[in-house]
């Protein structure tokens, strides 16, 4: 009996940490996070292991950097690139790029330079 009420718990742990944060009063959920580095030519990838649906998305910079762009894809293969070219501040976000309805986003790439050595990013979504 030990045996299954483990097996159960493993599972159950594993489900929940393919689960993204929870939602801010404000309906804002946190999609993915990722490092963005000095003179890049490639994308940060952002996979996501369960597909979050959203009808917007913005960008929150950790460090100063410079956004160019955010490639988008759905569940269904469809992609989407939100084009920025901005610098976002130390703690400041861009405005909400918003899509045409709620997508299930699957995976994200963000193409960006960092000022410093590298960046954090976090894209939310609502």
């Amino acid at each position: 009996m030990k045996a299954k009420t483990l097996l159960a718990a493993l599972c159950v742990s594993f489900g929940l940490m393919g689960v993204s944060t929870a939602a801010q009063a404000d309906g804002t959920i946190t999609l993915g996070r990722t490092i963005v580095f000095e003179n890049n030519d490639y994308g940060a990838e952002i996979p996501l292991l369960v597909c979050r649906r959203v009808n917007a998305i913005k960008v929150k910079a950790d460090r100063d950097m410079f956004l160019n762009k955010i490639k988008v894809t759905f569940k269904n293969g469809d992609t989407k690139t939100f084009r920025f070219y901005r610098k976002v501040k130390e703690d400041d976000t861009t405005d909400w790029r918003k899509l045409p309805y709620k997508r299930c986003v699957k995976h994200i790439e963000v193409f960006a330079e960092s000022k410093n050595s590298s960046a954090g990013v976090r894209v939310l979504g609502r």
